[in-house]
Parts: C-alpha cells; sequence; structure tokens
C-alpha cells in the first residue's frame, strides 16, 4: 500500500502542471526559473574554473620562459667554456709538438713541481 502510495507521488511529481490540453503557465514558468538559476550556477562554477585553469596556464608559461632563459645562459657559458678549452688544448699541442727537449723537460718538472707543493700544503 505505502509503494502504491509513493507511485502516485512520484506520478504527480513528474504530470505535475499538466493538464488536459497543455500545461499550465505558472508551473512551467516557475520550473523555467529554477532550470535558469540552475543554468547560472553551473555557468558560474565553469566560469571559475576557466579562471583558475588560465591563472595555472599562465604560472606554467612563466615557468617555462624561466627555465628557457636559464638553459640559454647555460648554453652560452658552455660554448664559452668549450672555446677556452680548446684553446688551452691547441697550446698543449703546440708544446708537445715542438721537438725541444728542453721545452719538454720544463713543462713536466713544472708539473712535478707544482704537484710537490699542492702535496706539502694539503698535509
Amino acid at each position: 500500500m505505502n509503494a502504491r502510495r509513493e507511485y502516485r507521488g512520484n506520478r504527480a511529481a513528474l504530470f505535475d502542471g499538466i493538464e488536459e490540453g497543455g500545461i499550465r503557465a505558472s508551473s512551467s514558468y516557475s520550473s523555467h526559473e529554477i532550470d535558469e538559476q540552475e543554468n547560472e550556477k553551473a555557468m558560474d562554477g565553469l566560469q571559475d574554473r576557466v579562471n583558475l585553469l588560465k591563472r595555472l596556464s599562465g604560472d606554467i608559461h612563466e615557468e617555462v620562459d624561466g627555465h628557457n632563459r636559464m638553459l640559454d645562459r647555460m648554453g652560452n657559458d658552455m660554448d664559452a667554456s668549450r672555446g677556452i678549452l680548446s684553446g688551452t688544448m691547441d697550446k698543449f699541442k703546440m708544446v708537445f709538438e715542438t721537438k725541444s727537449s728542453r721545452r719538454m723537460f720544463t713543462l713536466v718538472a713544472s708539473f712535478v713541481v707544482i704537484f710537490l707543493i699542492i702535496y706539502y700544503l694539503t698535509r
């Protein structure tokens, strides 16, 4: 019996406002207003989410730009150090290509002396 009353209540809620010959204007208007209010709330929620995503994408863009600038600086520093290193290697090649035994002896002796000085200073 209780289920039957519930069925009638659901049916009445479903067909509320429908009469013979059409829909009553007052109940249709109020349900239309309710739908508009729900749509407005949903649009406000979507607007908030869009604004949040816009801020997040702006933050990500700034972060990416900062990282790109840092990588560019690092690349320029690496190019500069590569240039210095290649210049040093060219000088070493010139020294080693020279057949002079005196220059070679001076170079080896200076490395040994520098090594010994560093060794005694760190002890």
